[in-house]
């Protein structure tokens, strides 16, 4: 499992490191943590560190107790794809708790975060639970394959179909042997590898409805005979299914999931992703629906709002 954010502690004991960030100009580092367990980050020995300079994301602390942390995606020898661009530290800036200013994690292409070496984590057909809350704000969000998180390969290479099982938020490919959702998107849907996935329908999954609101929690949860995905307004109300059955084809059943965790990028480090990344967590076994209502309820708690 894993459990990452920009902005607050996931777990109400956590008094722990969020992020770390790096200083443009001397490449210094400061390590992001929380105003007290269970709290909203501090951000303000950040502002004061990147105020004369840029300031990059290094990597994410994982809060769960597997210790799962994410750093720069490295480059795979075999395809020479990688990573050396992280992402903007300040590029969005929005409230919490009604009082307290964080950031979020903007990708803007060419940016990724992983690790090969996890432990908890599904794999093979074992069920999962993955949610995240981003942004359907159209400047931030993917038109192209992939702004993921979630499970993946550990070799940083497409292993074929089902070898991956992350959530992807964005607009799809105008790949028409893959599914997307009714309407224009964005959607929250599934990278299974070799296909996104907004239900088992093709090219439509009509109940996979699109969401644009500025804070959205995006779930999927794989099971061992099917997957389901969720969205919501991350600042009110309950979560909606948007597709809740079979895989799409034989090549994902079973899955054959590996364990490693990506964020913004492909299993195979493939880097066309645009979006923003708030806060997100990884567990094994698929959540309840009654799990899943107290997690929104927990992120509406949150009070996540446009500065």
């Amino acid at each position: 499992m894993g459990a990452y954010s920009m902005v607050r502690a996931l777990y109400s004991s956590y008094g722990g490191p969020l992020y770390t960030v790096s200083r443009t100009k001397d490449n210094a580092t400061l390590i992001v943590g929380v105003l007290k367990a269970g709290g909203f980050a501090d951000i303000s020995a950040q502002d004061t560190f990147c105020e004369a300079s840029a300031c990059t994301i290094l990597g994410f602390w994982d809060q769960s107790p597997q210790k799962n942390d994410l750093a720069l995606a490295p480059v795979n020898p075999h395809t020479g794809k990688g990573f050396d661009r992280p992402c903007n530290a300040t590029g969005i800036r929005v409230m919490a708790g009604g009082r307290y200013p964080v950031y979020g994690a903007l990708f803007q292409g060419r940016m990724g975060y992983r690790n090969d070496s996890t432990t908890g984590v599904a794999k093979g057909n074992d069920p999962e639970t993955i949610y995240m809350v981003t942004s359907g704000t159209a400047t931030h969000v993917n038109s192209m394959c992939c702004f993921d998180f979630g499970n993946a390969e550990r070799d940083n290479t497409d292993d074929g179909s089902g070898t991956m099982e992350a959530l992807y938020f964005g607009y799809g490919n105008n790949n028409t042997k893959w599914s997307k959702g009714s309407g224009k998107g964005p959607w929250a849907m599934a990278d299974l590898e070799n296909g996104l996935w907004a239900g088992n329908t093709v090219p439509v999954q009509a109940s996979n409805v699109p969401i644009s609101t500025p804070f959205v929690t995006a779930v999927l949860m794989g099971r061992s005979d099917g997957f389901a995905l969720a969205h919501g307004d991350a600042t009110k109300g309950e979560l909606t299914s948007l597709y809740d059955g079979p895989r799409p084809n034989k090549n994902y059943s079973p899955m054959k999931k590996q364990g490693a965790i990506v964020l913004g990028v492909g299993g195979d480090n493939s880097g066309h992703d645009v979006g923003v990344f708030f806060e997100g967590a990884i567990t094994q076994g698929a959540a309840t629906l009654a799990v899943l209502a107290q997690v929104q309820k927990d992120i509406v708690s949150a009070g996540y709002a446009v500065v």
